[in-house]
């Protein structure tokens, strides 16, 4: 009995250090705040992971902060209607979505200065860098189209008529492209070297997708529908809806981080919605953190395990929106 005792005792020695450590990883927070000068509106932000610079939409400019001093050291000026911002460190190019230009800014990630502009469909929103075909990708919101460019030659060399309005946009790293469509509540699948559609699949019960991201293991797809406030997940090879989950309101993003496997979405209601991937098929809700109202979109650095959300204070007159000055900051989550 005495031998039996000590053997359980050692077994849970042996398990202590393991559980600690794995509770030592704790909840998502926010850890700090960065100001950012100016009182425009926001959109979407990219981590250049190489160079630890933050990419930010922010009015008629992108913002750059230096994320190892947490300064801005530039900005790249003339882009209405600024969207999205693509990194290729390969080429040391920057693209970026200039909505209310009909094109692509293309800029030297080195120097911020503006080396070439792309027409591209009307009113191109999301922007995406696929490495398999090396094409940059807009998804135009007004004409329902997808642009694709040569990253190398900055030339188009195609367009993608799509059923409705594009929204976020991924790749498998395969060659094939995975686009949200807004108004019909689907993701299309495209080859991304043909242009050709392989396959449109409905998000029912998922209502106006806007943020998507991907999980390559098991091949999931994360779509963050706004409407019905719902994480819809879908098989990527068959199209199947394998789970739905409640989160925040007014969402427009969302991230998967395979390390953790949790899908994070950044709700304008002020809060991020943590759903945590128990198996391909298997999910649940493990935590809300408080962020700040009008954090609704995202980005994440797997370099350094941060999560970055743009957000101001804002007043409305006469129903008129504004910015309050000095509001406009990135909020920092980690765990």
């Amino acid at each position: 009995m005495k031998n039996t005792s000590l053997t359980i005792f050692a077994i849970v020695l042996l398990a202590l250090p393991c559980s600690f450590a794995q509770g030592q990883k704790g909840d998502y927070k926010v850890t700090r705040t960065i100001p950012v000068d100016g009182n425009g509106s926001w959109d979407y932000l990219t981590v250049d992971k190489t160079a630890q610079r933050l990419y930010i939409s922010h009015g008629t400019c992108v913002d750059v902060v230096d994320l190892k001093t947490d300064k801005g050291i530039g900005q790249i000026p003339g882009t209405n209607g600024v969207h999205g911002i693509a990194i290729v460190q390969a080429l040391n190019k920057g693209f970026i979505t200039a909505g209310r230009l009909d094109s692509v800014i293309v800029f030297d990630l080195k120097t911020l200065k503006v080396v070439d502009k792309i027409k591209t469909g009307k009113n191109p929103d999301a922007i995406l860098y696929d490495a398999f075909s090396n094409r940059i990708f807009t998804f135009n919101g007004r004409d329902n189209s997808v642009t694709a460019i040569d990253a190398k030659t900055n030339s188009v060399v195609g367009t993608l008529p799509v059923s409705g309005k594009p929204e976020a946009a991924v790749t498998n790293g395969k060659g094939t492209i995975f686009c949200n469509i807004e108004d019909k509540s689907t993701i299309v699948k495209f080859d991304a070297v043909s242009l050709k559609i392989e396959a449109e699949w409905p998000l029912d019960p998922g209502k106006e997708p806007s943020g998507l991201d991907y999980d390559i293991k098991n091949e999931r797809l994360f779509s963050a529908c706004s409407e019905s406030k719902q994480i819809v997940v879908m098989n990527a090879t068959s199209g199947k809806v394998v789970a739905t989950l409640p989160m925040g309101d007014r969402c427009d993003g969302i991230i998967f981080i395979p390390s953790d496997r949790n899908a994070i979405s950044s709700n304008g209601d002020g809060t991020l919605t943590v759903v945590h991937q128990d198996g391909p098929d298997a999910y649940k809700v493990i935590q809300t953190v408080p962020t700040r109202k009008s954090a609704r979109t995202i980005t994440y650095d797997d370099t350094t395990g941060k999560i970055y959300l743009p957000s101001a204070e804002a007043t409305t007159e006469n129903g008129k929106r504004s910015i309050v000055p000095g509001s406009f900051k990135i909020l920092v989550v980690s765990r």
